[in-house]
């Protein structure tokens, strides 16, 4: 039975256990997936010894992603640019591969949600590490434009720094954030303080589509504010997650699982 875990810390949150136990049901590999939960300064002797029990891969969250950056000994483009791994696999000739999935899961979960990407104009909010992993796939879509608000203005340039290559892409303060935008991401964390960006209520309109990378069993604080603003479809990171989680099934096992099944599941769970 092929051996594949989650490290964090804390770990308890976590839901890839259920998702890819759902998902190995469904496809019907056979493989186990568990939570590691390392002490802070004790993540790589932990990595090191699930591999040397046999574990095939595994994923990495935080706030170890930086640390498993540093760690596998082959970076694929999207973690190189992301500069964080939230996936490791070991392949049979023992070369540790690290990958990063977010970007792509997100993605998956705005075509699953019939956003349409290609010209889109879009704004993220935030330029942190959620930020980071996710820009390179959205510039794949070719959109129109992407711009990066922070609210340090300094971090936003740097990441157009880094992307500029891939597509439009630029930094914009808050306060001078205008027009008229296909689609706004919140990829900062204020949803789990209860609190909202700070972009003007002028910026949605019932056209844009609003993505809060944040989840909960109600409806985010981010997204309940675009709702007040008139926002028809507002979309929480459940989805992302899920999406990001079947990625790196499929490089796991070479097949990629369904998706809408488990996180309607997963949707049904945390209501409970």
């Amino acid at each position: 039975m092929d051996h594949y875990a989650v490290f964090g810390n804390p770990i308890k949150q976590s839901k890839s256990p259920f998702i890819h136990t759902l998902f190995a049901q469904q496809t019907q590999e056979k493989m186990v997936y568990s939570a590691i939960e390392p002490a802070i300064d004790d993540f790589d002797a932990a990595l090191k010894a699930f591999f040397l029990e046999q574990g095939k891969g595994c994923n990495i969250t935080a706030p170890f992603k930086e640390q498993a950056y540093q760690y596998a000994q082959q970076l694929t483009k999207r973690a190189e640019l992301a500069g964080a791994v939230n996936t490791l696999k070991l392949t049979d000739d023992g070369i540790l591969i690290g990958d990063n999935t977010d970007g792509a899961g997100l993605v998956l979960d705005l075509k699953n949600n019939h956003v349409t990407l290609k010209g889109a104009r879009i704004l993220l909010i935030g330029a942190g590490g959620a930020a980071r992993g996710v820009c390179g796939p959205l510039l794949a879509e070719q959109p129109k434009e992407l711009i990066i608000a922070n609210r340090t203005f300094s971090k936003a340039q740097t990441l157009t720094t880094i992307f500029t290559k891939l597509g439009n892409i630029s930094a914009g303060e808050f306060s001078e954030l205008s027009g008229e935008f296909d689609l706004i991401i919140n990829s900062t964390s204020a949803s789990l303080q209860g609190e909202v960006p700070l972009i003007s209520a002028k910026l949605i309109r019932p056209e844009t589509t609003i993505y809060d990378m944040m989840y909960s069993a109600q409806v985010t604080p981010f997204n309940a504010w675009a709702k007040e603003q008139g926002a028809r479809l507002t979309i929480d990171g459940l989805g992302m997650l899920v999406g990001q989680a079947a990625e790196s099934f499929a490089i796991w096992r070479g097949v990629k699982p369904g998706a809408k099944q488990v996180l309607n599941e997963l949707r049904h769970n945390l209501a409970t």
